[in-house]
């Protein structure tokens, strides 16, 4: 997604001078060619991501078109009070790109784990938050920002990651989910670096006889709420999957619709990490397991709560 993102953000400076890059001494082996290319418009302010902010709002009141890189913790949550001043108050064209979202760093530890970003966020007045799950959402959300305005948060994995859609002509815009699967016996809505595990666990379901109706959320806010009611019309049980806190999260935000139409017949389930904070380091494949947010596991409690159930198609 890294490479997706400086890409196409190269490929649009080319051709609108008002596009600037904005790192807090990040981006070594990334923003090289974006650098040398545009000098002018490549600022690199050091550790001194408040600053950065600052810096960024006053471009943006000039009319220029900002983006804003940092690991996705130091942006959020050092640089709250000056995300919530000087970009949500006054509503600017700021672009957040956050790399390395939930256990992205699994390694380095507690800090640099991205686990409350997306709540954070999420609770701004004129805060966009975006989670894209493969290079295709990706390229699509940084070229589509500049024309919604405002403040927005896009919440990276790190990089390398596969594409993840087979079907052509997609029709991707920021606030629609898009339907990967359609089925209508299980909704499955899931956002960022879920995306990948949720296809296939929606195919193992499909496997031994589910009809799986499957949903990128890559917008968290503003959410789709069509597609959900879509999803509780339809379908009798509604999971959703995101490596963040269930807390203020995606789960958070489906709930929060699926509550509002009192349909008693609904069986909801948050996938995600427990409200607690790493007390080791290890990779991410390491941290999904020790939470039961890992394919197997996921699939597992899943069939679970089908059959404790009595699963029976709600159609």
């Amino acid at each position: 997604m890294r490479t997706t993102f400086i890409n196409k953000v190269t490929e649009m400076a080319r051709k609108d001078k008002d596009i600037y890059l904005i790192t807090g001494d990040l981006g070594f082996s990334v923003f090289e060619n974006f650098e040398k290319e545009f000098s002018d418009r490549f600022i690199n302010v050091g550790i001194a991501e408040s600053a950065m902010i600052g810096i960024a709002a006053g471009l943006a009141l000039n009319g220029k078109k900002i983006y804003v890189y940092s690991i996705a913790p130091f942006l959020t949550m050092r640089c709250f009070e000056q995300i919530r001043v000087d970009l949500c108050y006054q509503n600017l064209n700021v672009n957040l790109i956050g790399v390395g979202g939930g256990l992205s760093y699994g390694a380095s530890g507690a800090t640099h784990h991205a686990i409350e970003d997306i709540a954070i966020m999420r609770s701004l007045p004129n805060m966009k938050v975006i989670c894209p799950g493969d290079p295709f959402e990706t390229e699509n959300i940084v070229e589509q920002v500049l024309n919604i305005g405002g403040p927005t948060y896009i919440r990276l994995n790190k990089n390398r990651e596969p594409r993840l859609y087979t079907k052509k002509n997609i029709n991707f815009q920021i606030g629609k989910a898009i339907r990967v699967f359609e089925g209508n016996d299980v909704s499955i809505i899931a956002t960022g670096n879920m995306l990948e595990q949720s296809i296939n666990i929606s195919k193992r379901l499909k496997e031994i006889g589910y009809s799986v109706n499957l949903i990128s959320m890559h917008t968290i806010k503003p959410i789709d709420i069509n597609i959900i009611n879509e999803c509780i019309s339809n379908t009798k049980y509604i999971f959703t999957m995101e490596e963040h806190n269930v807390i203020g999260g995606l789960a958070s935000a489906v709930s929060e619709v699926v509550v509002s139409s009192r349909l008693e017949h609904v069986t909801f389930k948050a996938f995600g990490i427990p409200d607690v904070y790493a007390d080791c380091a290890g990779s991410r494949d390491y941290f999904r397991k020790k939470y039961n947010i890992d394919e197997d596991n996921i699939f597992n409690e899943m069939t679970k709560i089908l059959n404790e159930n009595g699963f029976e198609s709600y159609n």
